[in-house]
């Protein structure tokens, strides 16, 4: 990470930010369905050409929506997500042997990705018993029940979309866009926030920030959704 003059000021260029991307790497992405994704960090992401990702994601969004333009481009060689149906070149790659998939119930999901925000070395959880899901996975008896070990998730890049952030990094999110974005924000090595909106230090209320700066690195100004929504055709 790099030296910053002003501790309080992360607000970088986009060609910055993207410094921090290489191929190979594991990268975290809030959002559901596309709604939470960051567009231009995305759009960043095809340019400069990385490849063979681990992308740890509620979802795949859609085959020319938000991150599931990474997965049609072939640029993630593994996922990490609850569900890839609304994406159906992530099916058609799996089922071919083009893209590892690894499915974890989605509350399961969200709960590693805040085990390895807050440092937890994992939690219980009793979904799965009995169930090819448990393959692999350590059990643990706790007060005579059965669960188990799900280990926390984290990754070398996390990135978020926020509709306001504030120049150290306090994020206000856009009704539903809040979904993973709060929780992938704390788990990455690095936090790199795509904004709407950037204002000074001081500007947003207190009672609307969801995600304190402590957790980013660096805010980029977003060029806006470059995609079109199902319900905009």
């Amino acid at each position: 990470m790099r030296k910053m003059t002003n501790r309080f000021e992360k607000v970088v260029s986009i060609q910055e930010a993207l410094s921090h991307f290489h191929d190979g790497m594991t990268l975290l992405a809030g959002g559901f369905g596309g709604i939470g994704n960051p567009p231009t960090l995305v759009q960043g992401i095809l340019d400069k050409g990385i490849r063979d990702i681990t992308m740890i994601s509620n979802d795949t969004a859609f085959p020319h929506i938000g991150i599931g333009k990474l997965v049609t481009e072939k640029r993630v060689k593994k996922v990490i997500a609850s569900h890839i149906g609304s994406n159906p070149n992530a099916g058609a790659q799996m089922t071919a042997g083009e893209l590892e998939v690894e499915f974890c119930p989605q509350g399961i999901l969200a709960e590693r990705v805040r085990a390895g925000g807050v440092g937890l070395g994992g939690i219980l959880s009793d979904v799965g018993i009995g169930t090819i899901a448990e393959k692999g996975k350590q059990k643990l008896i706790v007060d005579g029940k059965e669960y188990l070990l799900e280990t926390p998730l984290t990754a070398e890049v996390a990135i978020v979309h926020a509709k306001k952030a504030d120049r150290f990094g306090n994020l206000v999110f856009d009704t539903s866009a809040r979904n993973f974005n709060p929780l992938v924000a704390m788990a990455g090595d690095i936090t790199i926030v795509e904004a709407d909106e950037i204002v000074e230090i001081g500007e947003l209320n207190p009672e609307e920030i969801v995600t304190p700066g402590v957790f980013v690195n660096y805010i980029v100004q977003s060029e806006g959704v470059n995609w079109q929504w199902a319900w905009e055709k």
